[in-house]
């Protein structure tokens, strides 16, 4: 009895006994303080993911509305939240609270330093991981160009430029995404221009985007254990930054619904779940998983 010491685990399962509890609650006991699985156990883990970010418009404005109907295709096919937030106004902010869970000291939409912060982010956890990332920018002059503006595109909404930790080859032109699927990185995300992120231009010209863009992907998710999110950065300033946010693919549950309150910072914690991570952004530590929709 007074031997080779016990480990922490079996010296937790022997008090346990000693004070009557079952062997069930014995278990359990002993494995608090365990370290806890990389990957949420109540989250599906697909093999690819594409987030695909719209401007400025509430959740009245696109779902329901029949200018946008290829997006509530989407949702009729998916899952739908209605009770999606972002956090502020105006877009930059937003752009980096979904990417890193910190709007990293931001609050306007001008033009900051690449490279400036070196916070942990989505991309940076997920190249920490071995996992892979990528963004696909409608506009961007050239692969890796951290230009401001040029024409219809608008660095703005593209938040990996904050970051020295995210290499700026992994920002691509929209060309690049690819027609094979199976190349596609673990997670990306696709940003169209001003016009087509509904920014200068009707919901019916960006769902119309997304249909000519994105409808083989999705159509291909949905028996290939990937996901499309469709989402917006913030609301027209008028709905209380309610947004549409619709999800897609094989792992959701077609024609489901929540209406749980999520925000960027839940939306982050998901994708780095999703992804089976171990780390969590800025906010997205304390944030909550979006759970109901999923068919695992």
């Amino acid at each position: 009895m007074f031997g080779m010491p016990l480990s922490r685990s079996r010296r937790k399962t022997a008090l346990a006994a000693a004070f009557g509890v079952t062997v069930a609650g014995a278990a359990l006991w002993a494995g608090i303080g365990a370290a806890q699985p990389a990957h949420a156990a109540t989250l599906p883990a697909p093999d690819h993911t594409v987030v695909v970010v719209f401007e400025n418009h509430a959740y009245s404005q696109v779902i329901g509305s029949s200018s946008a109907p290829y997006i509530n295709s989407l949702k009729s096919g998916g899952a739908n939240l209605t009770n999606s937030y972002g956090i502020t106004h105006p877009s930059q902010p937003n752009y980096l609270q979904l990417f890193s869970g910190s709007n990293q000291g931001v609050t306007d939409d001008s033009c900051y330093t690449p490279g400036s912060r070196s916070t942990a982010n989505l991309a940076s956890e997920l190249i920490a991981a071995g996992k892979t990332w990528a963004s696909y920018n409608e506009g961007l002059p050239s692969q890796g160009s951290t230009t401001c503006s040029s024409g219809k595109y608008a660095r703005k909404h593209n938040p990996w430029f904050a970051f020295s930790n995210v290499p700026t080859s992994t920002a691509k032109t929209m060309s690049q995404f690819p027609t094979d699927f199976t190349t596609l990185p673990k997670v990306s995300f696709v940003v169209p221009d001003l016009c087509n992120d509904m920014h200068d231009c009707s919901v019916g010209t960006g769902d119309t985007w997304l249909k000519n863009n994105l409808k083989a992907y999705a159509d291909w998710a949905k028996t290939h254990n990937s996901l499309l999110v469709v989402t917006f950065d913030e609301d027209n300033r008028l709905a209380g930054n309610k947004i549409p946010t619709v999800l897609y693919g094989q792992p959701v549950t077609p024609g489901s619904t929540s209406s749980t309150t999520y925000n960027h910072y839940d939306m982050l914690r998901t994708l780095e779940d999703l992804s089976g991570l171990s780390t969590h952004a800025g906010n997205a530590a304390t944030a909550q998983d979006i759970t109901g929709i999923w068919t695992s």
